[in-house]
Order: structure tokens, then sequence, then C-alpha cells
């Protein structure tokens, strides 16, 4: 495996190989990369490529880019013995030598609801940071995890009406053996948050089971479920029942998805469940 930090010599590397596999990761690597990471490896007889760069503007700047672990020798460990033929982890000069004055502005009905209306601008600086990845690594392949809901259906859209020849795949969630979505984030957690964190994935299974049950009435099963995790100390941002395929009302037949972002001390955890 090679690490690469510049983007002339990882084009040069990847010059005339065709069946480009990429996963692009902010670093801070847990299982849950890793089985992108495999993921992609089992996709492709060509080369596996991922990215390490924590991207600023997709951090509001009361949020935690200075903190965010930087973690580099042992995320290299790690994606080599998952399969990865090639790291990208560029600096900030080299993936923007000058301010980034070009955006990408994904369209609000999509970009600008739960994740996008609590984090003004998060998914502008995710296109545009994936747009440029994909510029410079050019694969045929990339893989993002499912646990980033919205910014899967955000990039694949992304995709489509930009005419990119990418095949944008989804890599299902990862959890501990108690249910807990791997994050980076959950290095944060002390010991008895992490055993309290696991109320959030309970708090969607339980409102999965109310529509199953036959409760129709969208908007209070979504109250009740945010007022239950308000009185276990949690600051909920949203705790709700979405389409599938356009994150709208849920309708009858429609496949759902149960999405929640919530604050529990100083962290924020994100987490969804398909029904």
């Amino acid at each position: 495996m090679k690490l690469i930090h510049t983007i002339a010599e990882l084009r040069a590397e990847l010059e005339g190989q065709g069946g480009r596999a990429f996963v692009p990761t902010m670093g801070n690597l847990h299982e849950g990369h890793l089985a992108l990471v495999r993921q992609a490896r089992a996709a492709t007889a060509g080369p596996v490529i991922a990215s390490i760069f924590v991207n600023r503007l997709q951090f509001l700047p009361h949020e935690d880019f200075d903190r965010y672990p930087r973690t580099l020798e042992n995320d290299c460990r790690l994606l080599e013995s998952a399969g990865c033929d090639l790291v990208f982890a560029p600096d900030e000069r080299e993936l923007y030598p000058e301010p980034q004055a070009y955006k990408l502005q994904p369209p609000a009905e999509l970009a600008d609801i739960l994740e996008g209306h609590f984090r003004p601008g998060f998914f502008t600086g995710v296109c545009t940071v994936v747009y440029k990845l994909f510029n410079i690594v050019q694969p045929q392949i990339a893989i993002f995890g499912k646990k980033d809901y919205q910014q899967l259906m955000v990039l694949r859209r992304m995709v489509a009406q930009m005419a990119l020849p990418i095949d944008v795949r989804g890599g299902e969630t990862c959890r501990s053996a108690e249910g807990l979505a791997l994050s980076s984030r959950n290095g944060y957690l002390s010991e008895a948050e992490k055993l309290e964190a696991l109320r959030l994935s309970a708090t969607l299974k339980g409102l999965i089971a109310g529509w199953q049950a036959g409760r129709r009435d969208v908007a209070q099963l979504e109250a009740e479920a945010m007022q239950a995790l308000r009185a276990q100390g949690w600051l909920p941002d949203y705790v709700v029942l979405r389409r599938q395929r356009d994150l709208g009302t849920p309708e009858e037949g429609a496949p759902l998805v149960a999405l929640a972002a919530a604050k529990l001390g100083a962290t924020r955890l994100i987490d969804n469940l398909e029904l």
C-alpha cells in the first residue's frame, strides 16, 4: 500500500489503471470504514483508493473541526489490512491551494432539511469536496456508508445530475455488539454515555413499531420519540419517519426510513433504520 499526499503523485500512480474503487473518509477510522474498503476490494480487480481529509468546508464555526481526531498512522495500518492499495491524504494547501470560491450547491428540498437544516451549508461542503475528489481520483465505483443516509442520497443525486460515470454504492451501517452505530465521534463518549447512546437506535425502533402497529399520526409519533429522548437528558435535533426515496412524508406501501440526530452530553450522534 502507498501513502500519497499530492494530486500530481496520485494521478501519476493511477495513470492507465481502470476499475478504480474509491472510499472517501475523514480518517480516525473504525470497522465501519474498513467494511466499506472491503466492499470496494470485492467490487473490483482494479486499485482501491481511500482518501483521508478533514474537510473544513462542511464544519460550522462552532463544530469540532480543530479537535476532530487525526490518526493517520493507525488509519494506514487499518486500511492496508482491509485491502486498500492507495491512501490519498492531502493537506489543506494541496486540496484548497486558494480559497474555494467555486462550490457545488445541492437542491434545497433535499439538502436544507434534517441535517442540512441543523447544519447550514453542510451538504454544500460535502458536495464540493467529494466532487473535487472525484475529479482527482476518477473512480468507476465510490462507496459511502448508509449511516450518513441523507449524505448518500445527496451524493447519488449529484452524480446523476452532473452525469458523472461513477457507480455510487451504499455500505450497511456497522454496529457494536450492543447495537451502537459505529462513528468516529463515539470516541468523545464516556463509558456511561456509550451505554446511554444505545437509546438512540432503540428510539428509532420504537418509532418504526408505532407505524407498524397502525399509527398514522406521524407528527405525534415523532413528538413522542423526541420527548422520550429529552426525558433522559438528550438534546434531539430531529427524530423522523420518512420515505426512503426522497425523505418525503411517509405513505402507505412506500419503503420508509427512521432517522435521528441528537446530542448526548457534548457529542452529537446520528443514526437511521430502514424498515
